[in-house]
């Protein structure tokens, strides 16, 4: 198979567009996958990508053959080749390993949840596509089903994001362009947010039963409008002298202080 080598080739010009805007990605239908661990979570979630991408050096890469030999990919999946000069001028990362899958953005399957134990993530105008994959990956650790977001967050699907998260998209229903204020008017549970102004601390709050957090824009918090909204606002106690934390930071705490609580109950036998 003879390489693209070609910066003028419509294939290219194509993963170019994907890479870089989030319109060309919500146009299409189409984003991309970067590495053998996003390829090979994929898989294992939805099966075969659309098609794989490789540069000439990868393409010799044992790791790489190994990876389409395990899941048969050259049998039932188009390949193509680009030179190294072009690979890496699609790929979001520094030192790529030499292979990418362009995948069809999955649809959010319409799934009847139990509404005694639904959790759920607000997101709020996140602008760091880093910080909302970290955020991703910790919602599918503690088994968040569904996360929202506000039309103002930064592409959800958004190769950076993707690789940040590790796969965390491929277990999660996310609602992107989401009106936060009627997703929480219309949730069966409590929404909380956390505040530095707040009187009560997250540990001192009963995590039992149905469960959203809502997080909001990494300088400005949430809107007064979401806020509003929210069933208790709680601060997380921080003893050492930083002013605040990272929203994915703050983020984790909060999922797992859930799934600790969670877990107690259970192990005592208390039911939600």
């Amino acid at each position: 198979m003879q390489p693209i080598t070609s910066r003028d080739h419509p294939f290219f010009k194509q993963l170019v567009k994907l890479g870089k805007s989030a319109r060309q990605r919500k146009t299409s239908g189409l984003t991309l996958l970067d590495g053998i661990h996003l390829i090979q979570a994929y898989d294992a979630a939805l099966g075969s990508p659309v098609s794989l991408i490789m540069s000439e050096s990868g393409r010799e890469s044992a790791e790489i053959k190994n990876l389409l030999c395990a899941i048969d990919y050259e049998r039932k999946t188009k390949t193509t080749i680009l030179s190294d000069a072009l690979f890496h001028q699609v790929s979001p990362v520094k030192t790529p390993i030499g292979i990418m899958a362009l995948i069809s953005i999955p649809e959010i399957k319409s799934v009847s949840d139990n509404k005694h134990k639904a959790f759920y993530i607000l997101l709020e105008a996140i602008q760091d596509p880093g910080n909302l994959g970290s955020i991703l990956r910790s919602a599918a650790a503690a088994g968040v089903s569904d996360v929202y977001l506000s039309s103002d967050c930064t592409h959800a699907w958004s190769p950076k994001t993707l690789r940040a998260a590790m796969g965390a998209h491929f277990l999660l229903r996310i609602h992107e362009n989401s009106n936060l204020v009627e997703t929480a008017q219309q949730f069966h549970g409590k929404i909380i947010a956390t505040s530095l102004q707040a009187k009560k601390h997250l540990y001192q709050t009963q995590l039992a039963g149905p469960i959203a957090f809502a997080f909001g824009n990494e300088g400005m918090g949430l809107s007064n409008e979401l806020s509003q909204v929210t069933s208790e606002q709680v601060t997380i106690p921080m003893p050492g002298k930083t002013e605040s934390l990272n929203v994915a930071a703050a983020a984790a705490i909060c999922l797992f202080e859930k799934v600790r609580q969670t877990t107690n109950r259970e192990n005592t036998g208390i039911n939600n």
